[in-house]
């Protein structure tokens, strides 16, 4: 059986990019941020000492956000943002993503299109 494709659209993976492969000029997201806090802070938890970090992955609310990066310096990357201007990451905390040139810069003129940026990414393009 034979099917065909309506969609004209090419599809584009994020793909994770390590801290030292960073350069200026390239397209990248947040995909993840790692907080860290102290076990006592758990309900429950006597199998870990007090003083011991647990690490915990969470989604930033601005997540796919295209950052242009402007600057390195291990592990600091200093990146323009199409809502807020500059921003400085820490790439200790941050698990960064390579983006697909086209996909950033539909993105941004989408968010520049908008009068009020909303801090959210999905409620700006929904």
């Amino acid at each position: 059986m034979k099917t065909a494709s309506l969609t004209t659209s090419e599809s584009s993976l994020a793909k994770p990019i390590a801290a030292e492969d960073l350069c200026a000029g390239q397209d990248v997201a947040v995909l993840h941020e790692l907080h860290e806090v102290p076990s006592f802070f758990w309900c429950q938890m006597e199998t870990l000492p007090p003083d011991e970090l647990v690490r915990l992955r969470a989604l930033p609310r601005d997540s796919g956000l295209p950052l242009k990066v402007r600057s390195v310096c291990l592990p600091f990357v200093l990146v323009d943002t199409p809502t807020e201007g500059s921003r400085l990451l820490d790439t200790r905390r941050l698990q960064l993503v390579r983006l697909d040139r086209e996909f950033a810069r539909q993105v941004r003129k989408k968010l520049r299109d908008r009068k009020s940026p909303v801090p959210s990414l999905v409620d700006q393009i929904s």
